[in-house]
């Protein structure tokens, strides 16, 4: 949680324990090194408190503790150094056969007294910080959904398939001779074009059972083993984040159905302990990354996802450095910062948004002047713009055509707008007045400085147009909508963005009004990965088996950013204030005929489906809390019927009791306000 203390549970022993004579055994894995989701404590320790009435359990000098002799490290190749974790291999005949069990004699089996390091709050846990996220969720032993033996010239390989890209520990039964080496790996331990984790046994002799402890993930598992054995009989445990696969989406096009459900899978696979890139080349928490992936889980998951998002925040805001640069990802041996996605997470798209769908005042109280602390890193350059700051790594995006520069000028105004309305929510006053004036001139800077009557562009930037930038200043409201006709021409003539900026290009057009022209970018740029038969998640690239922009891995979390774009714009559901105190419906349905949502919030599931004919648009939709309705076409419309009563009839608005009508200022198209309850919409053309 910070540089210097621990994470800890708190576990409820009391269901197992019995009257009389106890065991408590505890197998302890220290990874003894920094990865990039890991910071090493330095030394291998266990910390145990039970204290209660007429109980006092405490982990002293009385406990007996010893190395566990069979589990050894794996040989090369070795993890690639983003991993904290190692390639276990384990010895069965070096097994302490019933090390757990409430008559084994320790003493006996090599364990002796351990030595004290000291009561909470002293080194190396320092102070214990309660688990912010639950306890992984366990789906319990599974069997594969089938298995295929591959025969070679001195080991034979059984291949069992997955039902999907997920995290899982890896089972076998077999009968062997002592001595014989089986290998366990996954199609993702040489995965984003590295070597990644897999895991190692050496048989003892008769029949054994064996679970490997260091989850994989993949969509195939390969057992191999010398060749003469018999196959192995091979199962799985999944586990994963805890959390309910709450929210849907259907329509009447099934590619976007498939791109739905593949970004949903993509987004629980880089969930467990932080929100992940990828579950098998780094499983790291950059903050770009999550951007996308918190927005996703929003659409896609239960309440419970929330926690591994706050428990981001607090740990990007609890490693910021004495000159105040924020970094990811954290912890662990990286300590580069990305300004464009430190940028992208303290801002309008992570932090704030995150307060928009939870209403975690809290949360955001907590993390507010460390965001501060780190804008004020950033100063104006003389034409009112920012100074360019490298950072440990200026990225900006893989893909060609990139005006970094610019892009971080983007993202630098969307901060602005996130610590602002941050401001305005904890009543910083004078904070509020800063950036309110800061906000207003640095718009006018930006448009008179960049705008070159065509789009915009940096200073010293030589390539061509780059759509991200264009995406960002529709998103922010830097570009005006009389900018809106120009920019469409670089949207339409531009695809340098990669799967992660992509979600912001497509957000842009939906802001436009271009919903059609949306979809239709989607399925095209995400075609070749959604039509892939052989994959149930999204890749970092466009395409596969290639290095950087290419390929990478093909599980990567930010390129889910379309499912919350269907949910959210297509189907039209947001939080019109926070935590969905009032609810927002706005279909722009594009060329579909027909779609259904579900999304869940604090407020409870929120339902909303849309038949799009030639002469009719119906809505239904229940929701939990008082909702505004944006129906699509209402200027042209001839009539409205809601619950079989007419409250519109050409372009007048007919009282009804339980609904009231709102005028948008930013559309200016009337809208209807409704209580919780369900809601039946019937437009005619």
């Amino acid at each position: 949680p910070t540089p210097l203390d621990s994470y800890c549970d708190f576990l409820d022993i009391a269901p197992y324990l019995n009257k009389g004579k106890n065991t408590i055994a505890v197998l302890l894995w220290h990874f003894g090194k920094d990865g990039f989701s890991h910071k090493n404590s330095g030394r291998a320790a266990l910390f145990f408190e039970a204290v209660g009435n007429d109980i006092s359990i405490v982990s002293d000098t009385t406990w007996l503790s010893r190395i566990h002799p069979a589990y050894e490290r794996a040989g090369i190749p070795r993890p690639n150094f983003r991993h904290c974790e190692a390639n276990l291999r384990f010895n069965a005949n070096k097994d302490l056969v019933g090390w757990y069990q409430k008559e084994y004699e320790a003493v006996k089996n090599g364990f002796s007294a351990s030595v004290s390091l000291g009561k909470e709050q002293a080194s190396p846990w320092n102070n214990l910080v309660k688990r912010p996220i639950p306890q992984w969720k366990n789906y319990g032993i599974q069997n594969y959904v089938k298995t295929e033996l591959r025969q070679g010239k001195a080991y034979d390989t059984l291949i069992a398939y997955l039902p999907y890209n997920c995290q899982i520990t890896p089972i076998f039964t077999m009968e062997a001779d002592s001595g014989k080496l089986i290998y366990i790996n996954t199609d993702n331990t040489v995965g984003g074009g590295e070597i990644n984790l897999r895991a190692e046994y050496i048989t003892q002799k008769g029949k054994q059972t064996y679970e490997s402890l260091g989850w994989l993930n993949g969509h195939r598992v390969y057992y191999i083993f010398p060749k003469g054995m018999k196959a192995p009989k091979v199962q799985y445990r999944e586990t994963g984040y805890n959390t309910e696969f709450a929210g849907s989406f259907d329509c009447s096009d099934p590619f976007l159905n498939t791109l739905w459900e593949k970004s949903r899978r993509t987004v629980y696979v880089n969930m467990r302990d932080t929100y992940m890139d990828c579950p098998d080349r780094e499983r790291a928490q950059w903050w770009g990354d999550e951007v996308n992936e918190l927005m996703t889980a929003f659409y896609a998951f239960d309440t419970n996802c929330y926690a591994l998002c706050r428990k981001g925040m607090y740990e990007l805001v609890n490693w910021q450095r004495k000159n105040e640069v924020l970094y990811s990802p954290i912890p662990g041996n990286w300590d580069q910062e990305l300004p464009g996605q430190i940028l992208a997470g303290v801002g309008y798209y992570g932090f704030w948004s995150y307060y928009q769908y939870t209403g975690d005042k809290q949360t955001i109280s907590d993390v507010y002047e460390a965001v501060k602390r780190y804008l004020n890193v950033w100063t104006l350059d003389y034409n009112g713009t920012i100074k360019y700051r490298q950072g440990g790594w200026s990225w900006g995006d893989w893909g060609d055509n990139k005006d970094v520069k610019l892009l971080d000028n983007a993202w630098y105004y969307l901060a602005l707008q996130g610590v602002y309305h941050m401001a305005c929510e904890l009543n910083r006053t004078e904070d509020m007045a800063v950036y309110r004036n800061l906000l207003t001139n640095y718009k006018q800077a930006f448009n008179q400085v960049f705008w070159n009557g065509k789009y915009y562009q940096s200073l010293d930037y030589k390539g061509q147009p780059d759509e991200r930038v264009q995406a960002l200043a529709i998103l922010s409201g830097l570009a005006d909508t009389n900018k809106y006709e120009a920019l469409m021409l670089i949207f339409k003539n531009q695809e340098n963005a990669s799967p992660f900026m992509e979600r912001f290009v497509l957000e842009a057009l939906f802001k436009m009004g271009e919903g059609e022209y949306a979809l239709e970018r989607m399925r095209k740029r995400f075609a070749y990965m959604v039509n892939h038969r052989d994959y149930t998640t999204l890749f970092e690239g466009w395409g596969i088996g290639k290095a950087g922009f290419g390929g990478g891995t093909v599980n990567h979390g930010y390129s889910a950013g379309c499912l919350p774009l269907l949910s959210h714009y297509v189907c039209g559901i947001a939080p019109w204030a926070k935590a969905y105190d009032t609810i927002l419906i706005a279909p722009q349905p594009g060329n579909l005929v027909k779609a259904s949502v579900a999304v869940p919030s604090v407020k409870g599931l929120i339902k909303s489906s849309f038949l799009n004919t030639q002469k009719t648009f119906i809505l239904e939709c229940t929701v939990p809390a008082t909702t505004i309705i944006a129906l699509p076409d209402l200027k042209s419309c001839k009539s409205i019927k809601v619950n079989g009563k007419l409250v519109f009839q050409n372009g007048n608005f007919i009282a009804q009791k339980q609904i009231a009508l709102y005028a948008d200022t930013h559309t200016g198209m009337p809208q209807f306000i409704v209580p919780e309850g369900k809601w039946k919409w019937e437009v005619k053309k």
